[in-house]
């Protein structure tokens, strides 16, 4: 109804924004969230602290729109040649470049507040390389065929800040958690960035899915068991049992459906595998709770 009574103009406005903050597409909020909850539920080995968990969703949400404003405005040249991207608010000319700026300025800014207010110093310490790895993603495709490894990283951090906030240290098992989702990350992204391969090609955009050729889906599949591997070494450390296992079983299905998915390395196909990766995380943080709260 609010929105309704406001001009026309200003309702464009907003919507320009939501589409550059991506708050119409939270996919990819999703795929940072599931990994949070992995580890403030290993590190509570239970609930966690409702502070830790109000703290580290919302940030998840602010982070991933930071990310994406930061992301539109490294690529706001490249964009306009890519199909899947020519009508972004900010390569349009609906939005400036500095209003993008502004936005993961001022999202940046909200989140550390958080982090100050409301966790410890290590956690605090923490957040600088997270809105590092934040800023610098977008650029990183210019330079190395491997953006999905920075974007991996930059997915994870919130693994050890989580565990810091939690428990007030990083063990061993927040490590194992970040190393099997900055791989998994680079297995989703590169379904992702088969999508655009070919503009990619022609613009001189670098990515995993080119570095990887005709060898793309193979490489995708070595690094799924990585990532189930050492999910089951997490939860051997952590004596988590058939719950939490079957769990991973369903994520290893899912994992073989998204290649059934990207068999023919159609745009659709590979897009739909790239999506169906939220559903893998949600079935791990299901397994994980369910185990911690009833077996």
């Amino acid at each position: 109804m609010l929105l309704d009574a406001m001009p026309d103009h200003v309702q464009s406005r907003l919507a320009d924004y939501a589409k550059l903050l991506r708050i119409d597409r939270p996919i990819g909020s999703l795929l940072l969230l599931w990994p949070t909850f992995w580890a403030l539920w290993l590190a509570a080995d239970g609930i966690p602290d409702l502070g830790n968990l109000v703290v580290f969703t919302l940030g998840v949400f602010f982070m991933r729109a930071a990310g994406c404003a930061i992301n539109d405005y490294a690529d706001r040249d490249w964009d306009r040649h890519v199909k899947r991207t020519q009508d972004r608010p900010l390569t349009a000319g609906r939005i400036q470049p500095w209003e993008a700026l502004a936005l993961f300025g001022g999202l940046c800014l909200v989140s550390f507040l958080m982090v100050v207010l409301f966790t410890n110093p290590l956690t605090l310490y923490l957040s600088f390389g997270g809105a590092v790895l934040a800023f610098i993603y977008p650029f990183m495709k210019r330079y190395t065929h491997l953006p999905q490894l920075f974007l991996g990283a930059a997915f994870s951090w919130a693994i050890p800040m989580a565990w810091a906030a939690q428990a007030g240290d990083i063990s061993q098992l927040a490590w194992l958690l970040f190393t099997a989702n900055v791989l998994w990350t680079v297995a989703y992204d590169t379904f992702y960035a088969m999508v655009d391969r070919d503009d990619d090609l022609k613009v001189g955009i670098k990515s995993t899915a080119i570095l990887f050729g005709d060898a793309d889906r193979v490489i995708i599949a070595i690094l799924q068991a990585m990532v189930l591997a050492i999910l089951v070494m997490v939860g051997h450390q952590a004596e988590l049992g058939t719950l939490y296992h079957l769990g991973l079983l369903v994520m290893a299905c899912l994992f073989i459906y998204q290649q059934f998915l990207a068999r023919d390395r159609a745009r659709e196909g590979c897009f739909k595998a790239f999506l169906n990766n939220n559903w893998a995380g949600l079935a791990v943080f299901a397994g994980l709770f369910l185990d911690l709260m009833f077996a």
